[in-house]
């Protein structure tokens, strides 16, 4: 998909330094795919202490075999 992009020419040379990448289009999809894997993270690690699971395999082996 083609876009066009007002990007500030220092961040798009540090990133194109950064990622190693010559190619524009290639450093930022690379830069894009870096951010929102690091969201994702930053969304589990928020649910630190949060999330009460109950390691109980037995139980659900037995669920898994009751299908």
């Amino acid at each position: 998909m083609r876009t066009s992009l007002n990007i500030d020419d220092d961040v798009l040379f540090e990133v194109m330094k950064s990622t190693g990448k010559k190619n524009r289009s290639e450093a930022i999809r690379i830069a894009l795919s870096s951010y929102l894997k690091q969201q994702r993270k930053n969304k589990i690690l928020a649910l630190r202490g949060k999330v009460d699971l109950e390691d109980n395999w037995q139980k659900l082996r037995e669920l898994d075999m009751s299908k």
